[in-house]
């Protein structure tokens, strides 16, 4: 194929009908870029596992000579990390909120005594953003993802140009795992919005540059951003993120 594939991952109890996801899509195919927007609930919502759905990217990102820029929100993103680690064919990431160390810290939140619940009784009931309802995911959901997790000690080992945009005033994914994971890496770009985890700015809570379709500013330019290095190699050894005109952007910066 011509160029790579783009493909959007949604998150937790999300679906590939997501709001963030179609503002991403619409966005983008009015600068002729085609956002495939993926299912992620595989096998299905209670049977949920990370390695099914990293096995499901690897598959649509098309044949061994095919690439894609990746864009993942919150699980989404950690599933994008996840396989751009170990797939040469994702050549650029877009992670938004990406849920880093997902397992150590739903734990923390939810606490002991419920988490302990979960195990037992095997499955926990939670909202489903895509019905409307509520789901149940089972426990074994939980170690599927510290299976996958325990790898690089907990961190993924990505080595392909990355723009993170993650929420000042985010309380579900803080951001400060992905200040952690970005720092010190010069092929990473984190850039803080002032948002929370939804990640879709209104104008009267954006920080100076909100956009009219709803997007962070930081987004509208991935495109700039990441086209004219896709076809890149997909390991390079110290690839900086280029911005509009082709300067290396700081490690972090605030939008």
């Amino acid at each position: 194929m011509l160029g790579p594939r783009w493909l959007y991952l949604h998150g937790f109890a999300s679906g590939p009908g997501s709001a963030k996801g179609s503002r991403l899509a619409d966005h983008y195919a009015e600068k002729s870029v085609t956002v495939e927007c993926l299912d992620l609930r595989r096998p299905s919502m209670e049977h949920l596992r990370l390695s099914a759905m990293m096995a499901h990217v690897r598959d649509a990102i098309g044949t061994p000579a095919d690439c894609a820029v990746v864009l993942g929100s919150s699980l989404g993103g950690l599933t994008a990390a996840r396989v751009a680690e170990e797939d040469a064919r994702v050549c650029a990431l877009v992670l938004l909120a990406p849920a880093f160390r997902l397992v150590e810290r739903w734990r923390a939140r939810i606490g002991e005594a419920e988490w302990e619940g979960w195990r037992t009784t095997g499955c926990l009931e939670t909202k489903d953003h895509a019905s409307g309802g509520m789901a149940r995911v089972d426990f074994a959901y939980t170690e599927d993802v510290a299976r996958v997790e325990a790898r690089g000690g907990g961190w993924p080992d990505v080595r392909v140009p990355t723009l993170i945009v993650h929420g000042s005033r985010d309380d579900i994914v803080p951001v400060e795992g992905s200040r952690r994971w970005a720092d010190g890496k010069p092929h990473v770009r984190l850039v803080e919005v002032d948002d929370g985890h939804e990640l879709v700015a209104r104008p009267h809570r954006a920080r100076g540059r909100s956009a009219p379709d709803g997007l962070p500013s930081a987004l509208r330019t991935v495109p700039v951003t990441l086209i004219g290095v896709a076809s890149a190699p997909a390991r390079p050894d110290s690839c900086p993120l280029p911005v509009d005109g082709g300067v290396a952007a700081p490690s972090s910066d605030t939008a």
